[in-house]
């Protein structure tokens, strides 16, 4: 999976390489975020602007990594979302947890960084 971990000042910033985020990738990209709050991260972005398409697994994925972050006391955002990701959220009902920035610069302003 193309996945790097890059680090803005408390936030640590996932960003996809993948134009395609489906069930194969899952595993990588949830360890990813995982290890980043086993280390004591809290404030986690997640930057989509490559991706184009996600499933569901993604989706429920998204959810799962929301659910731990929340649990550990930290925060989840997502930046660069792209229309039809955003419409697959949306459809789904994740928009309502999972807070969408259309670029990197607003998402990291949500922290306070």
């Amino acid at each position: 999976m193309n996945l790097t971990t890059d680090r803005s000042q408390d936030v640590a910033i996932i960003r996809i390489g993948e134009s395609r985020m489906m069930y194969p990738l899952l595993q990588e990209f949830s360890g990813a975020v995982s290890g980043l709050l086993a280390a004591g991260d809290r404030k986690v972005l997640i930057d989509l602007s490559n991706v184009t398409y996600l499933d569901s697994a993604t989706i429920g994925c998204l959810m799962d990594l929301y659910r731990q972050t929340t649990a550990a006391g930290g925060v989840l955002r997502l930046s660069g979302v792209q229309k039809r990701v955003e419409t697959m959220l949306t459809m789904t009902g994740a928009h309502n947890f999972l807070k969408m920035f259309p670029d990197e610069a607003s998402a990291l302003q949500s922290f306070g960084a």
